[in-house]
């Protein structure tokens, strides 16, 4: 006990450089579990509101429908596959119909997709069961970056245009009948969403959809023929290989901040072996063997990280609490990410972060500590009585 007791005592007593390594070794923690906490919680976020909004518990695509494709989209429908049928049937899967389409705000025209839905369906929450028709009109649902990019708002009828089973070109207006505020843009970019019965009688293809998406819990039948089945993994892949690259990118900075606080603590390590050559000395002449005055130092050096987990501690618990509870609030340019970030994130922090980072930073401290006490295995008492380090 005699080398944590007295490593303890010296730290303690070199005042406040200590202090200083301390500090700016804390900030290093905070904001390392800060930024992973981000990242964790951008992609849980992520993935719950695409999930209940369009994912559900997977989709099965029709074998020519390709996202980034559109060449492709015309030909992208069938009817559904028996025991695809009985899961709508159901109620544990919905179909989804999309077509290319033409609208005309203003005088203009701009590409969209015009998508049909069951407004009776309850797998994802879009919330289909305002498409109500009033009056014999095709109601419309629309998002809300949809409604400002092209200067719609509820209530607002506008020409859409659309090629039908057999290439012939047709057109109806629809009504808006509600403008959704949701952060999944796979559901509200450029899109426009109407009854798929509608759909389906509008363009000659009844009971055709392009997709159905299951509900949550629900496994895809295994085997159907013209139909590919989509897990989350895979619609998930662009997502999180964003969020692996952000942690990457992330990294360069806990890397910077972890080099400039071991600098901080190798230079102390450094000076204090030069400033206690006769204490190295004394030590050795009363029996201490240079293994245990290594030891020594090592532990000195460790103990700013122990340390300023407890200082982090203090001023980190209050602060990072605080930014869980309320959000971290995005600036208005991250809605243009292309994923369903929302206004706000809400850093999650777990155990294994907490306890992973404080491990990789006492381990790192341990090691830049024990770096300069190398040179005291070759050190002779003799020598560091009279204040030689060589």
């Amino acid at each position: 006990m005699i080398i944590p007791q007295l490593a303890l005592r010296n730290i303690l007593g070199a005042g406040l450089r200590t202090w200083l390594n301390v500090v700016a070794l804390s900030f290093s923690f905070v904001v390392i579990i800060f930024l992973q906490g981000i990242y964790t919680a951008m992609n849980d976020q992520v993935e719950q509101a695409t999930i209940d909004a369009y994912y559900g518990n997977g989709q099965v695509w029709h074998q020519l429908y390709d996202p980034f494709d559109p060449l492709a989209l015309p030909d992208a429908h069938d009817t559904l596959p028996t025991p695809l049928q009985a899961l709508v049937d159901d109620g544990k899967a919905t179909p989804i119909l999309v077509r290319p389409a033409t609208i005309y705000p203003q005088g203009r025209f701009r590409s969209i997709l015009l998508k049909g839905i069951s407004p009776s369906q309850e797998v994802i929450s879009i919330p289909s069961s305002l498409l109500k028709s009033e009056n014999g009109s095709i109601p419309a649902l629309i998002g809300s970056r949809m409604a400002k990019n092209v200067g719609l708002q509820k209530g607002d009828e506008i020409t859409v245009e659309w090629r039908d089973a057999h290439g012939t070109f047709d057109a109806r207006e629809v009504k808006i009948v509600e403008v959704m505020r949701t952060p999944v843009q796979e559901i509200d970019n450029d899109q426009i969403w109407i009854p798929l019965a509608d759909l389906q009688r509008l363009t000659a293809m009844p009971d055709h959809a392009t997709m159905a998406v299951l509900q949550k819990g629900v496994q895809p039948p295994s085997d159907i023929p013209g139909w590919h089945v989509k897990t989350l993994n895979y619609l998930f892949q662009d997502i999180h290989a964003m969020v692996r690259t952000k942690r990457m990118s992330g990294s360069i900075l806990y890397l910077i901040l972890l080099f400039l606080a071991m600098l901080a603590i190798f230079d102390t390590q450094v000076l204090s072996i030069f400033r206690r050559k006769k204490e190295m000395g004394t030590l050795m002449a009363l029996g201490m063997t240079r293994t245990k005055i290594i030891g020594l130092f090592t532990f000195e050096g460790a103990l700013h990280g122990v340390l300023a987990a407890f200082v982090g501690a203090v001023y980190g618990i209050p602060l990072l609490g605080f930014i869980a509870a309320k959000g971290w609030e995005l600036p208005q340019a991250t809605d243009s990410f292309g994923i369903a970030l929302g206004e706000r994130i809400f850093p999650t922090y777990s155990v294994g972060l907490i306890a992973g980072t404080s491990i990789l930073v006492l381990v790192v401290t341990t090691v830049v500590s024990f770096l300069p006490t190398r040179k005291i295995a070759t050190l002779k008492p003799t020598d560091a009585l009279r204040g030689k380090t060589t």
